[in-house]
């Protein structure tokens, strides 16, 4: 057995992340971890790689107790991590982000051997079949060009235990099967892999077995050929069972967004044009590098542009900024929620009340109460699992991050609401619960655009969808009896055209 624990206790204040946790991984072992968000996976991580020292228990590795106070101690043990969010230095290109960590290659004693350093990482990217541009600084990068960088990293030293978490939350299908391909190639070489995901298609295709958190504890660990997705999630929920999302089959009023013939100065969008109408849920899906999430940012004004008339309730938002857009009555829940929606170091409240805070000022004077009030109305409406107003909002786990997220949005009761990958790496109940709240604003006479990676979330819930590729918009299809293989067949069909073309 490669890793062993026993009676793992940590507590943060009166609280219990992990009460008693046993579990053990094996020797070239696909193990699976899951669990609602707050459940204690991300912890448990923690611990295992030096971030956490634990309050009480036992780590056993390789039949020997170990001690792990410090990441260096863990990696010396041979455990690398790639968290779910990403640990780059965004000035620092490709090289020196791999190299973080890692002892430097030294030229006749002195200088850096930088070439020889990059020679090396080149060789760990053809052994993987990965492709990343090493040149540039990782704030150039898309969010699948980064994860792919924290994968080589981990990989240019000899792991026993590689700890993935939420991997493939922003990859294309086809980064993730390459990861896929990697992880099994490591499995065949021996070495250990805990997956942690909220994807249960990923877990029930890649694991041997399956582990369930909840509350803090580990409520058992099964083969993952003897079970169903079914039972896994009642394992994580007490036995709730996700509501289908009704359809709507409203009649739509009018045109709340229109987009017309937008392009961005970087070219990543070309030519985009829909609309969407009240209690309209339009989805926006496209393979990588379509351009579907510049031009959400377009819309919303983080992103340059060189042509493109947006138009809201049939009037032209002429001075596109992010401001305007709140101001307007659209909102943008963006991608990267602690790079672009939160502030990690504040508390609840004050990110729920940032981008109106102005609402709350009058002659200089702020009214917290209101502020106080308005806070907490929000974290009983999206069910936000939290100690208080006043707790920071970091200290909150991925979902209820999320969920402050979609707070702060909706205090300035926006008429069109932009989303891209709302339910990124967010657990089953917190993701059907954003579903949820999505159908009833549009219900209420919104708009919706949805953007997503995952075609079989945009098919469950959108009423129509937008396929965008090459950074042009190409076909809309109304979302009755319509295919997956519909969409990519459109998909992969405006994917030639740009080969053609170049």
């Amino acid at each position: 057995m490669l890793l062993k624990t026993q009676g793992l206790c940590k507590q943060f204040g009166n609280m219990y992340a992990l009460k008693d946790i046993a579990m053990d991984i094996a020797t070239g072992e696909i193990h699976g971890l899951v669990g609602e968000n707050g459940a204690g996976k991300s912890t448990l991580i923690k611990i295992l790689t030096g971030v956490y020292t634990l309050d009480s228990g036992e780590i056993y590795w390789e039949g020997q107790k170990a001690f792990i106070s410090n990441p260096k101690q863990s990696r010396n043990l041979g455990i690398n991590v790639i968290h779910q969010d990403r640990h780059l230095i965004p000035s620092f290109n490709g090289v020196e982000n791999i190299y973080l960590g890692l002892e430097y290659e030294i030229n006749s004693g002195v200088a850096i051997n930088w070439d020889k350093m990059k020679e090396k990482v080149n060789n760990v990217m053809e052994e993987l079949g990965i492709s990343v541009p090493l040149n540039i600084p990782a704030s150039s990068l898309t969010p699948p060009q980064r994860t792919l960088l924290e994968i080589i990293r981990a990989m240019m030293t000899q792991c026993k235990l590689l700890i993935l978490d939420e991997p493939t939350a922003s990859l294309t299908d086809k980064e993730t099967e390459i990861l896929f391909k990697t992880i099994l190639r490591l499995q065949e070489k021996g070495t250990s892999i805990l997956y942690v995901t909220h994807r249960m298609d990923e877990i029930f295709r890649l694991t041997n077995r399956i582990t369930v958190f909840k509350n803090g504890q580990n409520v058992g660990t099964v083969l993952t050929s003897e079970t169903d997705k079914e039972r896994i999630i009642s394992m994580m929920t007490d036995n709730w069972k996700r509501e289908g999302v009704k359809a709507n089959k409203k009649v739509l009023g009018e045109v709340m967004l229109s987009v017309k013939d937008m392009a961005s100065k970087d070219r990543s969008v070309l030519e985009a044009s829909f609309e969407v109408k009240a209690g309209e849920i339009l989805g926006i899906f496209g393979l990588g590098g379509s351009g579907r999430t510049e031009m959400l940012e377009c819309i919303y004004g983080y992103r340059p542009t060189i042509k493109g008339v947006v138009k809201l309730h049939g009037t032209e938002l002429v001075s596109r900024s992010p401001w305007n857009s709140i101001k307007e009555g659209m909102v943008l829940i963006c991608e990267d929620r602690r790079g672009m929606a939160l502030v990690g170091s504040l508390s609840v409240k004050q990110n729920v009340v940032l981008s109106t805070i102005n609402n709350y000022s009058r002659m200089g004077i702020v009214d917290e109460s209101k502020e106080i009030q308005d806070t907490k109305d929000k974290i009983t409406a999206l069910s936000i699992k939290t100690t208080g107003y006043n707790q920071q909002v970091l200290q909150l786990s991925g979902g209820n991050q999320q969920k402050v997220v979609f707070a702060k949005a909706l205090m300035s009761n926006p008429k069109v609401i932009l989303c891209d990958e709302p339910t990124q790496a967010v657990d089953v109940k917190t993701r059907a619960e954003i579903h949820k709240l999505l159908q009833e604003k549009a219900d209420e006479g919104n708009a919706v655009v949805f953007v997503s990676s995952d075609l079989k979330e945009v098919l469950e819930i959108a009423d129509s969808v937008q396929v965008m590729a090459a950074g042009r918009t190409k076909e809309c299809f109304e979302n009755i009896d319509l295919t997956a293989e519909q969409i990519l067949k459109c998909c992969y069909a405006g994917e030639l055209d740009r080969e053609v073309k170049d």
